[in-house]
């Protein structure tokens, strides 16, 4: 399954849209994301996990297993450094991952884990991650239903063109991407 992710949800305040697209499959261990950009501007300060991944260059997944309250995200910068929990909401019942469940994710990333602030240009990368099913579902060995709910995203909260764009579209007033209500279906293989 492949989305684009082009919603651009509040236009007049965050115009700007970047050409990307997200590949998504599935075995019976792990959940695949094959996340493609192509835009202007390019920013990686986050080295570590669970820093504020969200001001650079970012993609994200956020997923909720039908049925349950609870959902899932997880968010990218194009170097490979990862925000992970399980919450309730933005601020509500938040439960990060460890850093040994973060070290279950794989990633490749076209840049290398480094950092380097903002860059002008037309850039075009890449971030593919394997997600382990068990960080979604709680479980060893997950049964797991046939569909998510979920959307994808990308931003760049502090570049000189700030953007915060979807795969599902967002009515809200301003940007918020914690908001499962707006989460679409994805089909699990």
């Amino acid at each position: 399954m492949t989305c684009a992710i082009n919603n651009v949800n509040w236009p007049e305040s965050f115009p700007e849209k970047p050409e990307v697209s997200v590949e998504v499959s599935n075995d019976h261990e792990a959940l695949y994301l094959h996340y493609r950009v192509r835009g202007e501007q390019l920013r990686a300060v986050t080295t570590e996990d669970q820093g504020p991944v969200w001001e650079d260059s970012c993609v994200e997944f956020f997923c909720q297993v039908p049925g349950d309250k609870h959902y899932c995200n997880f968010e990218c910068n194009c170097i490979g450094s990862m925000v992970g929990s399980r919450r309730l909401g933005r601020a509500e019942e938040v439960v990060p991952f460890s850093s040994d469940e973060m070290g279950t994710i794989e990633r490749k990333c076209t840049f290398p884990r480094e950092a380097f602030e903002e860059k002008d240009g037309l850039f075009a990368w890449e971030v593919e991650l394997r997600i382990p099913l068990r960080l979604i579902f709680r479980e060893k060995k997950p049964a797991f239903p046939q569909t998510l709910k979920a959307n994808f995203y990308n931003c760049a909260d502090k570049t000189k063109k700030p953007h915060f764009v979807s795969w599902q579209p967002i009515d809200l007033p301003k940007p918020d991407f914690h908001c499962p209500q707006f989460f679409g279906e994805i089909t699990l293989l």
